[in-house]
């Protein structure tokens, strides 16, 4: 369902349907839209009145309470970072979704207005666990990478029902994924001791499995009716690439963002680097191995390609090696384009999950390979290998409160902490979304824009489908 479009002669009777989707008011977001954006908005509004002031490197007063220099402030330290990230969840996660042929404005509108409302609300649950100080919530630049994290982890989710919900249904189910999604991080890195810098678990395994079990409750029997719109033009996947080169180049920056200055965020942004360009490579190969023809699959460079970033969160700070990295990044490109080339139909056809963008092979197993490497990884850490840098990458083993072996337990529990929270989670928030009021589109007419955009020129009859 992910290939080029075939030609075919159904544009008088798309071109019907849309009519009819103009009328539908069971779509229409006339009140329903506006309402939940207010209601959402002026809550935050009063949640940050109330709770939320500035951190001591963004207050005018504190900050110059002590002498020091003001090129100390943690915003040199993070602030490129956090723009690089920030890029990645507006512009990379936005346009490697417009591969659909028909959905670029939902792709990249939707991700705009459910990016802009989590990490509002991201930074309020991330607060309220890991930020209290006195009763407040102190932000700075650290909290808003953190909160971007939090956001991509929710469009992730995106990516598995892209094409079949409406905005408020997406705004509902970042409400509830951002809750859950603090939850998860708290019991993992606060409770557990758990490492996990660039978010293998945290954010796309998180992600992917919550997504997943989400799409598989709002299961739609008839989607094969709106299957000539579910794949893509050749402009459309041209689009899609330049998501996937800012993700791809930006990635570094991701997975380093929040870790310790110094060796740490060098050595993840290392990592990464090496891991990413190592999948590039065995993507390549394995898409034109996979194809009977040896042509190269638009949909498996521009998703598996990514993996290695995935799959190197996790280990990205620890002393994986320039070498480890290019094997761990080999293996996320070889599993993503088998997930791809032959996992993907069979979740459809026998699970029922009809995953759209195919999260479980980008974000799903390489984000589980990440989990595992980093608990093999961690339980191989010693003294001799890290030595003062044990104390930052793992501080419970450095005070001989853990023993290695036992990090890398408790690195693997984690793991099975984070599915059940997204699968049980996804599964709840699933039955929530399918209730009728939130006006999600009939199968009929899914990956159409015109349901809730207005499309300027509607193509002429028979030319719908490029």
């Amino acid at each position: 369902s992910l290939n080029l479009c075939e030609p075919s002669g159904a544009g008088s009777v798309v071109g019907q349907r849309q009519k009819e989707t103009m009328t539908d008011s069971s779509t229409n977001m006339r009140l329903k839209l506006p309402l939940i954006c207010f209601i959402l908005e002026i809550i935050l509004i009063i949640l940050f009145g109330v709770l939320v002031q500035y951190d001591h490197d963004t207050d005018a007063r504190d900050f110059h309470n002590k002498s020091h220099h003001d090129y100390e402030n943690d915003f040199y330290y993070r602030y490129p970072s956090f723009q690089d990230v920030h890029v990645m969840i507006f512009i990379g996660f936005g346009f490697l979704m417009t591969f659909l042929q028909r959905y670029g404005f939902s792709s990249v509108g939707f991700n705009f207005l459910i990016a802009a409302f989590a990490l509002q609300w991201a930074t309020l649950m991330q607060g309220f666990f890991h930020g209290m100080h006195g009763g407040k919530i102190h932000i700075g630049v650290e909290s808003m990478i953190n909160a971007d994290f939090c956001t991509g982890s929710v469009l992730i989710s995106f990516g598995a029902v892209l094409g079949k919900t409406s905005p408020v249904q997406l705004l509902v189910m970042a409400l509830f994924e951002v809750t859950l999604f603090a939850v998860n991080e708290f019991i993992l890195l606060s409770l557990l001791g758990t490492r996990d810098a660039g978010g293998s678990m945290t954010i796309h395994t998180f992600g992917a499995y919550f997504g997943l079990m989400v799409t598989r409750i709002l299961y739609r029997p008839n989607l094969d009716k709106s299957k000539h719109k579910n794949c893509s033009v050749y402009h459309s996947d041209l689009f899609a690439m330049i998501g996937t080169i800012y993700l791809w180049m930006f990635w570094p920056s991701f997975n380093s963002a929040v870790t310790a200055h110094g060796d740490d965020q060098h050595r993840t942004a290392l990592n990464t680097y090496y891991s990413l360009a190592a999948c590039t490579l065995s993507t390549y190969a394995m898409s034109a191995l996979t194809a009977h023809d040896g042509k190269l699959d638009m949909v498996h460079i521009q998703n598996a390609a990514l993996a290695g970033g995935v799959a190197a969160g996790t280990a990205g700070e620890m002393m994986l090696t320039p070498f480890g990295s290019m094997i761990v990044g080999f293996l996320a490109g070889i599993i993503s384009v088998l997930g791809y080339k032959y996992l993907s139909p069979v979740l459809e056809d026998k699970l029922k999950i009809q995953d759209t963008c195919g999260v479980h092979n980008l974000h799903g197993m390489p984000g589980v390979l990440g989990a595992v490497v980093g608990a093999v990884t961690a339980s191989l850490a010693t003294r001799e290998v890290y030595g003062g840098g044990l104390d930052d990458v793992f501080p419970l083993v450095a005070e001989g409160k853990r023993e290695a072996s036992l990090q890398g337990g408790i690195q693997a529990l984690s793991l099975a902490v984070t599915l059940g929270i997204a699968l049980l989670g996804g599964l709840i928030v699933g039955f929530i979304l399918k209730l009728p009021v939130f006006g999600a589109p009939p199968d009929t007419i899914c990956f159409e824009d015109s349901i809730y955009w207005e499309v300027s020129s509607p193509p002429p009859r028979g030319e719908d489908m490029g």
